[in-house]
Order: structure tokens, then C-alpha cells, then sequence
């Protein structure tokens, strides 16, 4: 039985590694259509910095970037959606897909939401900011995000977790500007994306552990769709 739960634990997280993979590789070809030179193209160098610090197959990622500039002679066509709705419990959640066919995208979410409510346009966007979200870690011991924050210009932190990491929120015009300057305040930037943060997010303490899985469940299976690239909840702790 150990055996098989460790091959069954393997294979779940080769799935998971693909499936990261294939997001990144998703933004780095949306961000190359701006020029494949990562150096004149602060979009695609946020992206491709992300995808190396998860170790992405440089072919993979150099495949990306030919695909997206044009390079490769393969045509790619990906249009950007956002859906918006409930998952269970009244956990409200933004969905951003990106997707080769908008009618199958649109088909899969009205599946998926069957367990939760999927709501029109603007239904849950008011409950959420749209902002510059970098992720950094301390380079140095005794480096200060309150300081650092306040010199590279982001608007906000929130204190490190678990794993050390400070997530500095920014004006969405601000992100690339921002996430350059952290390096030179002692935090290295393991990723920089726009996001959703909700205003005002359930507490996880006021559902049971029944009702927990259940948006637990609910959100994994989103974010196992191959059009979606970020789901982000209104669920705190």
C-alpha cells in the first residue's frame, strides 16, 4: 500500500509541475507578442524569471518565447476571459482564463460552477482590488519589507508566511518598476503578476472542516481546468 501511495504522490505531482508549466508557458507566449528579448521587455523578463525559478525546461520556455513572438511559424491565438462567481459557501472567486477557444472556456466554466454560482460580469469584481502582486524573499537576514516597501514605492505588504516569503502589493502600473527596485532593498523577487485581492474574504474558522473541503475541492478543480491560469478567492486563513 505505501508503494502505491507513493507512486500515486509522484504522479500528482508531475501533474501539478505540468500543470504550471503549461500556465507559465501560456504567459510567456501572451508576453513575447511584445518582442522575444526579455531584456527590452519587461513583461516577458518577469515571466521568464518565474518559470527558471521553478526550474521550466529551457527548451520548454525557449519554445514559448518563439511561439509568442512569431518565430516558430506556429500561429498562436489566445483571448483572455474572466469569469466571476461563488464557490460554495458564499466564497466569492475571480477566475482568469486564457484560451484558444472561447465557447469550450465558457461551456467548462458553466460545468464547474454547477457546484457553486456562476454570476455575470461585475457580480463579485466590486468585492475585489486589482493590483500589482509580487512575491519576494528576504536576500539577507534582517531586511525590512515595512522599508523596503516604502523605497521601491509598492502601496502595501503583507507580513512574511510561513516560508518567509512578504507579498508587496502595488498600483497594477507599478508592478514592473516596483519589483526592479526590491533587489536593491535585500528581497530577492520570486514572482510579479497582476491579481485580485478580495476586500472582504470568509474566514475559514466560520466554516466546518466538511464545508472548508468543499471550496477546497471546488477551487482545485478551476484551477485544474486547462484554460484557467489564476483563481483567486475571497478566503481568509
Amino acid at each position: 500500500m505505501g508503494a502505491q501511495w507513493k507512486a500515486k504522490h509522484k504522479d500528482l505531482a508531475a501533474n501539478a509541475k505540468g500543470r504550471l508549466f503549461g500556465k507559465l508557458a501560456k504567459d510567456i507566449m501572451i508576453a513575447a507578442r511584445h518582442g522575444a528579448d526579455p531584456a527590452a521587455n519587461s513583461r516577458l523578463r518577469l515571466v521568464v524569471e518565474q518559470a527558471r525559478k521553478v526550474s521550466m525546461p529551457k527548451e520548454t520556455l525557449d519554445r514559448a518565447i518563439k511561439k509568442g513572438a512569431g518565430l516558430s511559424g506556429e500561429a498562436v491565438h489566445f483571448e483572455h476571459a474572466l469569469y466571476e462567481g461563488f464557490a460554495p459557501h458564499h466564497v466569492p472567486v475571480m477566475v482568469e482564463c486564457l484560451t484558444d477557444n472561447v465557447n469550450r472556456a465558457a461551456s467548462e466554466m458553466r460545468v464547474l460552477f454547477r457546484k457553486g454560482q456562476l454570476g455575470s460580469s461585475g457580480a463579485v469584481a466590486w468585492d475585489f482590488e486589482h493590483l500589482g502582486m509580487i512575491e519576494a524573499e528576504p536576500a539577507a537576514k534582517g531586511a525590512d519589507p515595512e522599508l523596503a516597501a516604502i523605497e521601491a514605492g509598492a502601496q502595501d505588504f503583507e507580513p512574511a508566511d510561513a516560508e518567509g516569503m512578504t507579498l508587496f502589493l502595488t498600483d497594477p502600473a507599478d508592478l514592473d518598476l516596483v519589483s526592479r527596485a526590491l533587489p536593491a532593498q535585500g528581497f530577492t523577487v520570486l514572482s510579479a503578476r497582476l491579481g485580485y485581492k478580495p476586500k472582504n474574504p470568509v474566514k475559514s474558522d466560520t466554516l466546518s472542516a466538511e464545508q472548508l473541503e468543499e471550496v477546497e475541492s471546488f477551487l482545485a478543480a478551476l484551477d485544474a481546468n486547462e484554460d484557467v491560469q489564476h483563481v483567486f478567492a475571497g478566503l481568509q486563513g
